[in-house]
């Protein structure tokens, strides 16, 4: 019988032999005017089974192999067995072949559950797995199928009982069992965002450990036994792809599954955890009532389940009765909800179950009730009840109550006069400034430093109010990209903090979030996870009540671990962020988390998805708050870089430019964020060959650079500015360069040497040394570029060691200087190690290995080397996507129709050059090095 008729035949045999036999009689009937030989088939297996005891017995699907403990599935060595089931074995296992020491539970699979693509689903599905990196979930190491067949997958092994065993056995309080219950669900929302669904989530499967933890097992397994083929439900052998108790009705049904059929089964086992039992109470425990108690059947209510165990109960009735309490009113909706028969009944994500439970154990109002006033307020006085129960008297209520007045008008007396005293400060602040002479701008640093030293002294005997002046004050700076400034303002405000007896936890969390901001910027981020990590369990305490703070808090530790390298603890911080932020309508901070995610895409090298999450950031932000936020400039900034890399590059000039005007706008010249998008279009109108935009928009940012770095008090901020100087000096110096200005150029380049010694930075001493070489080779100064590179080239070595790709390019340029002076041995001989450096050091598709290799071949080819002029020709048919790599094949095809000018092919290299100057022309409208370069071979061609 194939597996589609048994699957219309078994529900249908169950349900006869669960009727006595002038019943069963009468639907066989019935059976038979619809479909005879159906019926036929029906009444066949029955009287099979009454004259064969052992018929239908055994499972469907057949049992595996008889194994041993020390033999042998793929490459591990069976040890023990740790249990058996209808899908098959667990074997706690060790790999046989010595490839790593790790201890497996290795689940045997039987293969009647497989289908005929297996194989090659495992070698999938294992790569989708591998993204599941939880503490709290036992990972999927390794899948496959042994030689003989055997489907067999290794897990993580955890040494524990199940959670409900776990809790029954430790009489663990409710508090202890719905903190467990968190973890589960903080595990299963972190497989949802991977996009992976248990669809078998039981308390077997949730081990807790010795020391408490919890472990959640076979995480994605129903996945892999996943396929199109239909799989056999065979109620009377137990052979399923799930566990019937912890079934949904849509899997009862064969409907596809989602993740609210996760949903479904965490409400079983929040159920059995408040409870110790399940959720149906049924007569006989066949699977054709369970199936129709979970199709059909109400679940009850926790709290009446307890309460009837209450009944039936000796001398723990009154336990059970406070228990029943406790679970009375909002847990027992949120139960209820996640057992809704329909799936859009449930909690739409277990995010939004655990958020819910939060609310409840915060003492708030839940989502899984209606949300009326009179259970609001309920809410609010239980959550003040000691405030509020001082009597039953009513004098003592009225007095209390009076009492409660009196010191509430108080509080509210004492915040009006704080926040009065805040608002004179600040008009009195700007009222000083009207001393600014006519015609002259604001001097709002100096404002700010005015405002600070004012406020040291009005508001001295206020700390509160003087910690959230600060905090202003930091912010402001922030903003002008003042961040060293900002983190001093902010450990300040820190301190004062510390002393308020009064101050609240919402600015305790304002501060800890600027002052990891400030870090961050700073380029610090493990100093700024080292201050706010500790803070997080507060935080999520108080997410329920402070979701603004708390969601700011997440996404700024998420900045830090991702400027880390953490990408994945970045991820689940910013997606906890953007529930918190689309819950509470946030829809500036909805659009910065979309941006933190495009930008974790964009880590991974998935372009095309970061584009269209920038881009959907951009719709939103327009559409809720409008095109003129300072967001904008961010997401602008993002876009061109992802531009550039996919060659858009037209689209790439047209976002930096957009951010940059609007970051003009927003921000001011001097502000970072400006400075970068100047450089960044600098960068792109180079790549299109614009050298004159370029030097226009690089003599700009230096002026404004130089502005900054004279005007900054802190020597960490100086260095990091001379720094920045010395880069934008170079990249003038090379711009300089491509248009012809040698005297500008050689001045650019020496400059940035020069802030590269005074600050005794010896990697960009390096880089700035290797640059002026090139340049002093270019203009025929061969001695001074051979002195510039060798100290460079030293530097080099000394930090990098003499086998570094670095010393590749720098041996490439010395062996071309060397030839240019006559010393022809030592030239060859360096070219040819700065191919071999380059090779190994980056690649052989590399653009400096390119360069290499089109040095050596050049060389080569002038000495009359024919297999050096056919290496010309390939380099000359590289990929002009990259701007370096298509320098490098102009290059080629010039060299190689140099050497082909004067023989009997002239005529098709002149045409060839000739043809390289048109695209010159139209790839570098302004002209440049390469151009020069080509015409100067177009002459000496004749």
């Amino acid at each position: 019988m194939d597996p589609e008729r048994w699957q219309r035949i078994s529900p249908l045999l169950d349900a006869l032999f669960e009727l006595e036999p002038p019943a069963r009689e009468l639907r066989l009937a019935q059976l038979r005017e619809e479909d005879p030989a159906l019926a036929d088939e029906l009444q066949t297996l029955i009287t099979l089974d009454e004259s064969h005891e052992d018929f239908l017995s055994e499972p469907l699907i057949p049992p595996l192999s008889a194994l041993r403990a020390g033999g042998e599935v793929g490459p591990y060595r069976l040890e023990r067995l740790l249990g058996e089931g209808g899908m098959g074995q667990v074997w706690l296992a060790a790999r046989a072949d010595g490839l790593y020491q790790r201890r497996v539970a290795l689940k045997l699979l039987r293969p009647g559950l497989a289908d005929s693509n297996l194989r090659l689903r495992f070698s999938r599905e294992r790569q989708i797995l591998a993204r599941l990196a939880h503490p709290h979930i036992a990972r999927l190491l390794d899948a496959g199928i042994s030689s003989d067949g055997l489907p067999y997958l290794a897990l993580e092994y955890v040494e524990g009982e199940p959670i409900t065993d776990y809790c029954r056995n430790h009489q663990l309080p409710l508090e202890q069992r719905l903190r467990m219950f968190h973890q589960i669900c903080d595990a299963v929302s972190h497989a949802h965002a991977n996009l992976i669904v248990h669809r078998d989530l039981k308390p077997s499967n949730i081990l807790v450990t010795p020391s408490g933890d919890v472990r959640l097992l076979d995480f994605g397994i129903a996945k892999l036994l996943d396929s199109d083929a239909p799989m056999i439900e065979q109620t009377r052998t137990g052979v399923r792809a799930f566990t019937l108790h912890y079934a949904a009705p849509e899997q009862v049904r064969g409907e596809p599954v989602t993740t609210m059929t996760d949903v479904y089964a965490l409400g079983v086992v929040l159920f059995e955890l408040l409870t110790d039992t399940k959720p149906y109470r049924l007569k006989r425990q066949t699977d054709a009532e369970w199936e129709e108690a979970i199709l059909a059947a109400d679940p009850q209510r926790p709290s009446h389940t307890v309460l009837r165990r209450a009944e039936d109960a000796g001398a723990d009735v009154h336990a059970l009765r406070r228990h029943a309490r406790m679970l009375s009113g909002d847990l027992d909706n949120i139960v209820l909800k996640t057992l809704s028969k329909r799936p859009e009944h449930r909690y739409p994500s277990v995010e939004a179950l655990a958020l819910d439970l939060s609310r409840y154990e915060a003492g708030r109002p839940v989502q899984a009730r209606p949300q009326n006033l009179g259970y609001r307020f309920g809410k609010y006085l239980r959550r003040h009840r000691w405030a509020l129960a001082t009597g039953t008297l009513v004098a003592v209520v009225l007095t209390a109550a009076l009492a409660i007045v009196a010191w509430q008008a108080r509080q509210a007396v004492a915040e009006a006069g704080r926040a009065q005293a805040m608002q004179d400060f600040m008009v009195g602040v700007f009222e000083s400034a009207r001393g600014t002479p006519e015609g002259q701008a604001l001097d709002l640093r100096g404002l700010l430093d005015d405002s600070l030293d004012r406020g040291n002294r009005e508001l001295a005997l206020q700390p509160r109010a003087r910690a959230e002046l600060l905090g202003v004050i930091a912010r402001l700076r922030i903003g002008l990209g003042d961040y060293r400034e900002a983190l001093v303002l902010l450990n300040r405000q820190a301190g004062v903090l510390e002393t308020a007896a009064d101050a609240p936890v919402s600015l305790q969390l304002e501060s800890l979030t600027q002052r990891g901001q400030a870090l961050r910027l700073l380029g610090e981020p493990r100093q700024c996870i080292g201050l706010m990590q500790p803070a997080l369990p507060t935080a999520r305490r108080e997410q329920a009540q402070l979701p603004p703070q708390v969601s700011e808090f997440y996404s700024q530790l998420g900045r830090c671990r991702r400027d880390n390298g953490e990408r994945q603890g970045a991820r689940q911080l910013f997606e906890r962020s953007l529930t918190l932020r689309r819950d509470d309508r946030d829809d500036v901070g909805t659009v910065e988390n979309l941006i933190d995610l495009a930008n974790l895409q964009a880590d991974a090298g998935q372009s095309g998805a970061a584009l269209q999450g920038y881009q959907q950031a951009r719709t939103q932000l327009q559409q809720k708050v409008g095109a003129r936020h300072a967001l904008m400039v961010e997401i602008g900034s993002h876009m061109a870089s992802l531009q550039q890399g996919l060659e858009q590059i037209d689209a790439a000039e047209q976002s930096a430019a957009n951010a940059f005007a609007l970051g003009l706008e927003v921000y001011g010249a001097q502000h970072p964020a400006t400075l970068s998008l100047r450089r960044q279009l600098a960068g792109l109108h180079i790549e299109q060959g614009r050298y004159a935009m370029a030097d226009r928009e690089l003599r700009e940012a230096i002026a404004l650079q130089q502005r900054r770095v004279h005007a900054g008090g802190d020597p960490a901020e100086t260095k990091r500015g001379a720094s920045e100087l010395g880069r934008l000096q170079r990249q003038l110096g090379l711009v300089a360069w491509e248009r012809g200005d040698n005297a500008t150029a050689l001045a650019s380049m020496q400059h940035a040497v020069a802030l590269a010694r005074r600050e005794e930075d010896n990697a960009r001493l390096a880089d700035a040394l290797f640059d002026q070489a090139r340049l002093l080779h270019a203009i025929g100064r061969d001695r001074a570029a051979l002195k510039s590179l060798t100290e460079a080239r030293d530097l080099r070595i000394a930090r990098f060691g003499p086998r570094h790709a670095l010393i590749g390019d720098s041996d490439r340029l010395l062996g071309v200087i060397e030839l240019s002076l006559g010393q022809h041995d030592q030239g060859m001989a360096h070219l040819a190690q700065a191919v071999t450096l380059t090779r190994s050091g980056y690649g052989s598709t590399h653009p400096n290995t390119r360069e290499a290799e089109l040095s050596l071949a050049h060389a080569q080819a002038l000495e009359g080397d024919d297999g050096a002029l056919t290496r010309l020709d390939a380099l000359a048919g590289l990929s002009h996507g990259d701007l370096d790599l298509r320098r490098t094949a102009w290059r080629a095809q010039a060299y190689a129709a140099q050497l082909r000018c004067h023989g009997p092919d002239r005529d098709t290299a002149m045409a060839r050059l000739e043809t390289l100057q048109e695209q010159l022309r139209e790839a570098q409208p302004d002209g440049g090095a390469i151009p020069r370069e080509v015409a100067a071979i177009v002459r000496g061609c004749g």
